[in-house]
């Protein structure tokens, strides 16, 4: 009767037979099988191997020549009981056994020996109770085998920002079609508009204690939350969780903030570092307005230095600090007052006022009135159309430029009132049509007595298409109607001269047309409702 092979891993092996008991110790292969004869002398010992012959084992551990070796009298095997070794790693996060093979018939380990040891060690948290039933039902000896594994701590996430806006505009110019390069509209401006939510804040995550396979609880730092980034013009909703835009503005982050600001300034020039602008607020440029390039306002703009020949559209005033010059291509159009020292061949639309030293050269729309003041008061050349009232110093010049004024009406209204003629007539065509189509239709009904699903959906479509037409129509000679009566009051233009008027000039008030062939001072121009008069200022 011989041990199992786990014996002969160990490079030795025990045999009992009829004529005693015998030690094989086999020879070394590599690093494997070097037996130390202590660790023989102690299996031996603990198989209870009685009057043995300890000279014959060492000898037999130095030849290890494989042959059987006699070293104690025939004697019954005794039973020997698997025994269970458990420990823990150093970091106490796992748990390992380790079990001795049964000899003799002795017994295996059982679930309840391996708890046994693992608790007295102390191991008594995160133990693998079914891999200790899978091991009892099939032991592996002399192996390390993992039975345990605690729960490591699992720290929480700091809270975070969710950005729903663009906070780092890319400055990269527009490649066209073509291949060139626009280095105009690089669109460097963040425009938020009044109560748009700007950020979301995730709030943090708590974090998950853990344990170790001795019971100690491994403590987790939870998440932080995230700091908040707001700055001027902006708001935090009831619950803190959300970011939003006081105003309308421009958003810019500063110092690591979010910021919304109501004006957008240019410190500089208004070039291809800044490109074109389209800003929601108002824009301040400190510098010049160079040729080419636009600005685009849901407020004011304020111009420190020169416009050149630019477009500048707001929808509220235009300050131009000293002047525009426009070069035929220059444009200005304005939902407010227009306010400059001066502006040459340029062309002008503005629904409120315009107040300048001189206006020269340029194609103007004004709603209101012209006022020309200061030194030069000057309007000359090209042709003004005012809705009240122009008042100014020189009309013309000594070179009797070709000046034309209009006052009386609003110039924007009178455009409407040709798109309202234009329009009419071509709804009164559809109409007209619409109502063919359906008499076409009808009588083919009352000739056939019904209509086919196609002619059937054409009928209903026509009839929508008059309904629409009626309506429009109706809509449209009413607005006429209110317009041609406000111009009828365009007598009531008045155009004062603080200093000259000079030929070259034509005058136009309400229906009335003049056309000034001789100089004249200090005076008001007004219709009489046929002609136009000269008053006393």
């Amino acid at each position: 009767m011989s041990d199992n092979g786990i014996q002969q891993t160990k490079g030795y092996e025990i045999t009992y037979k009829e004529d005693g008991v015998y030690l094989t110790v086999y020879p070394p292969v590599g690093f494997i099988n070097k037996v130390n004869q202590n660790d023989v002398l102690n299996h031996i010992a603990k198989k209870g191997i009685e009057r043995y012959n300890a000279n014959l084992i060492v000898e037999a551990v130095k030849r290890r020549d494989g042959k059987a070796v006699k070293i104690a009298e025939p004697q019954p095997e005794k039973k020997v009981d698997s025994t269970v070794e458990a420990y823990a790693s150093d970091d106490k996060m796992q748990a390992f056994i380790t079990a001795t093979q049964p000899e003799g018939g002795g017994a295996a380990p059982t679930f309840e020996m391996i708890i046994r040891a693992l608790h007295d060690k102390g191991i008594v948290a995160c133990i693998n109770e079914g891999r200790i039933r899978e091991f009892e039902n099939n032991p592996i000896y002399g192996v390390p085998v993992l039975v345990a594994e605690g729960i490591p701590a699992e720290n929480g996430k700091n809270g975070s920002l969710r950005y729903l806006v663009d906070i780092h505009k890319d400055r990269k110019p527009i490649i066209m079609e073509d291949g060139t390069v626009n280095y105009k509209d690089i669109n460097l401006i963040a425009n938020i508009t009044k109560d748009q939510k700007l950020v979301e804040v995730i709030p943090p995550v708590p974090g998950k204690n853990g344990m170790n396979v001795v019971g100690t609880e491994l403590k987790a730092l939870d998440g932080k939350p995230a700091v908040i980034p707001r700055g001027r013009g902006v708001y935090m909703n009831p619950e803190g969780t959300e970011l939003y835009a006081e105003i309308d503005g421009q958003l810019k982050i500063v110092d690591g903030k979010i910021n919304v600001y109501s004006v957008y300034e240019v410190p500089a020039d208004v070039d291809n570092s800044t490109g074109n602008i389209r800003f929601i607020g108002n824009v301040t440029v400190r510098g010049n307005v160079l040729s080419g390039f636009e600005i685009e306002a849901g407020g004011d703009i304020e111009v420190s230095g020169v416009v050149e020949a630019a477009r500048l559209r707001a929808a509220g005033n235009i300050i131009l600090r000293r002047g525009m010059v426009g070069g035929g291509k220059g444009e200005l159009i304005a939902g407010g007052d227009i306010i400059a020292k001066f502006i040459e061949n340029s062309k002008v639309e503005v629904e409120g006022d315009l107040k300048a030293e001189a206006l020269m050269h340029c194609n103007i729309k004004c709603g209101s009135s012209i006022i020309l003041g200061g030194r030069k008061g000057l309007l000359v050349g090209g042709i003004a159309r005012v809705g009240k009232f122009v008042e100014a110093k020189y009309l013309g010049n000594q070179m009797f430029t070709q000046t034309i004024v209009e006052v009386g009406f609003d110039p924007h209204m009178r455009e409407r009132l040709k798109f309202l003629k234009a329009e009419i007539v071509k709804m009164e065509d559809g109409h007209n049509k619409a109502n063919q189509a359906i008499a076409l239709l009808n009588r083919l009904k009352n000739a056939t007595g019904e209509l086919t699903l196609e002619k059937r959906e054409l009928l209903a479509k026509s009839t929508r298409t008059k309904f629409f037409y009626e309506n429009k129509l109706a809509e449209y000679k009413k607005e006429m109607a209110t317009i041609e009566e406000r111009l009828q009051h365009g007598v009531s233009g008045r155009i004062k001269v603080m200093g000259s008027v000079y030929p070259g000039v034509r005058v136009v008030i309400g229906n009335a047309m003049l056309y000034i062939k001789e100089e004249n001072k200090y005076c008001t121009m007004y219709s009489d409702g046929a002609d136009i008069r000269f008053g006393p200022l």
